[in-house]
């Protein structure tokens, strides 16, 4: 009978915790997209619902530190509950950075704006929130081999944060009236190249799942 408890507790866990990483999901696509559109409505709709990411985390924190005292899980088990533990966490702070850029995304009104380098960032944004996607379905059926592979994406999420960081420097160059617009570009695409660190901080907590073993890819 313990154990039937055990399992729905879990199982609760790994409801709760993908219900967690959809809301974050969607702040990350609207952030973005609200980002390059300039649409400061739908901005302060991603700072207003952050609550509910943060809700979500005290909830899975509460349940998970409740197993661990209560059922005092072994092996496995306690690796489940830490995994959901930790990995909830990074995606409160991905909330946390999806809400900097909608405030980004406020504060820019009437600055003046570089076409090629919010294209470049749509484009980046596009990825990061792929590159967090692909990190939840690893979640829920990943593999070692898959986790390392996918990892790999980060790379290239760094890429675009070095490319466009270069492109917003000469383009100030060119219209130094840009400067102020310049800070928030490279305030954005930093926002969004932490979300891809979390995101292969995902990655690292499914092989600690899989093998108990903390790697830093």
């Amino acid at each position: 009978m313990l154990r039937v408890q055990f399992e729905e507790d879990l199982e609760k866990l790994h409801n709760q915790f993908y219900a967690m990483g959809n809301e974050v999901l969607s702040q990350i696509n609207r952030t973005v997209r609200a980002f390059v559109t300039h649409d400061r409505d739908m901005a302060k709709e991603v700072i207003e619902e952050d609550a509910e990411v943060n809700e979500y985390e005290v909830k899975l924190e509460k349940k998970s530190l409740e197993i661990i005292a209560l059922q005092q899980p072994v092996s496995q088990d306690l690796r489940t509950v830490i995994t959901v533990l930790k990995a909830s966490s990074d995606l409160e702070r991905m909330g946390d950075h999806a809400v900097s850029i909608a405030k980004a995304t406020i504060r820019m009104k009437g600055e003046i704006r570089i076409q090629s380098v919010e294209e470049e960032i749509k484009k980046m944004g596009r990825d990061v929130k792929d590159f967090v996607e692909s990190a939840l379905d690893l979640y829920l059926n990943g593999s070692v081999d898959q986790a390392y592979e996918m990892a790999a994406l980060d790379e290239k999420i760094n890429h675009y944060f070095e490319n466009i960081q270069e492109l917003a420097t000469e383009e100030i160059r060119k219209n130094p009236e840009s400067i102020v617009t310049g800070r928030d570009y490279f305030q954005v695409i930093n926002y969004l190249e932490r979300i891809g660190d979390y995101a292969k901080n995902i990655c690292e907590w499914v092989v600690y799942f899989e093998t108990g073993k903390i790697v830093e890819m």
